[in-house]
């Protein structure tokens, strides 16, 4: 079997390479970003144009800059691949949502297994739901990704032959939005066990972190409402937010000033010992495929506060490795949140559930491992033309 793994971005593409190459499966990895560190170079090929372009607004301008000439200069990509896939021979092309249309187009042509990786939820879910939030929290901002952008996402879930849902809150959105049960397969992101390893000891303060970008998608404006009442209960409580602020979180921002510890980015390996010092996880977000975080706070051994949207069901049990919570509901958020700090026995039980199931046999390499033999699976009993 021979995979190509193509994206402009990387996301979390680096790791499903490495994955793969250590079983003798990838042909190659079609992207802009930076090789992977231990992938050997003949398996990479990099998209210069792209990356030319985009160079700049990577290191000069705002996210929202960034993000804009993400999906404006993702021509560049698309003629790019579409030549270099010209010399590759390959069973499966696999590519992150919204960057598949040309690889598809030519894995059609060559009866390969077309696979569709989704970050996020349906596009008509993902459009909508953060587009609520930003009605609700922040008027006249529209969700940042152009229209033209889920409609291809919407064309290329319809050309798959399998779609990868890293939850199953995803899965979940794919049927609500007509898509055969049958194209779906839920695969959870894994956790680098290496890095992340379980706290050795519950904290005596209280310290609660979410790691993302803030903004309306993710459910900071809820969070922060549950942390003033968090606070009245627990007057020394901390809440670490690790992320940069999006443009939709304009108007609520200067409410929050002052009321949460900000880390505007970290490296995994700080952030693998920040996550040791804290008692809890907390991510209600209001869409979401599948934080990865989420596995890396589950690999330190932090019981889990979070939404079904996050993504977060697909791992946790509500009561076992943590709590799920209403995302819209700051008093619900805030009541888990004082729960585990409150029952040290209870916030011990849920960190080792949390470790067990979201780092014990899931790491990268399993990860990987699920999706080839998935693939395998499918590449014998697919229909070639």
């Amino acid at each position: 079997m021979n995979v190509i793994l193509a994206s402009s971005r990387s996301w979390y593409l680096g790791h499903t390479s490495l994955a793969l190459h250590k079983r003798g499966v990838l042909s190659s990895l079609l992207m802009a970003d930076k090789k992977p560190r231990l992938l050997p170079p003949q398996f990479y090929k990099r998209c210069w144009p792209y990356h030319v372009a985009m160079k700049f607004f990577y290191h000069c301008t705002s996210q929202i800059l960034e993000e804009k000439a993400t999906y404006f200069f993702s021509y560049l990509y698309d003629s790019w691949l579409e030549k270099e896939l010209r010399s590759h021979s390959y069973d499966v092309i696999h590519s992150i949502m919204g960057f598949g249309i040309k690889g598809f187009q030519h894995a059609s042509s060559k009866s390969a297994l077309k696979v569709v990786d989704c970050p996020n939820t349906h596009p008509v879910t993902y459009r909508g739901f953060w587009q609520r939030e930003c009605d609700l929290w922040c008027t006249g901002e529209n969700v940042p990704i152009p229209g033209r952008f889920f409609r291809r996402m919407t064309q290329e879930l319809e050309m798959a032959d399998m779609i990868l849902c890293p939850s199953v809150f995803v899965k979940e959105t794919m049927l609500f939005n007509g898509i055969p049960e049958s194209k779906c397969f839920v695969n959870p992101f894994g956790v680098d066990s290496q890095l992340f390893k379980s706290r050795s000891l519950i904290p005596t303060t209280p310290k609660f972190i979410c790691v993302g970008t803030i903004c309306l998608r993710k459910g900071h404006q809820y969070l922060f409402r549950a942390f003033e009442l968090v606070k009245k209960v627990i007057p020394n409580a901390e809440l670490i937010c690790v992320g940069d602020y999006k443009r939709d979180f304009k108007m609520e921002k200067p409410r929050w000033n002052g009321l949460f510890t900000h880390i505007p980015h970290v490296d995994h390996s700080t952030l693998a010992d920040l996550l040791q010092k804290c008692t809890a996880f907390v991510f209600p977000s209001q869409e979401e495929g599948f934080a990865r975080v989420i596995s890396e706070a589950m690999g330190a051994g932090l019981p889990i506060i979070a939404s079904h949207e996050s993504g977060a069901t697909t791992l946790v049990r509500d009561g076992i490795e943590g709590l799920i919570v209403r995302g819209r509901d700051p008093q619900y958020i805030a009541d888990a949140m004082v729960q585990v700090f409150l029952d040290p026995e209870l916030n011990r039980k849920m960190g080792e559930a949390a470790h067990k199931k979201g780092a014990v046999k899931n790491t990268w390499q399993d990860y990987g491992d699920r999706l080839l033999e998935e693939y395998q699976r499918r590449l014998a009993t697919f229909k070639r033309p």
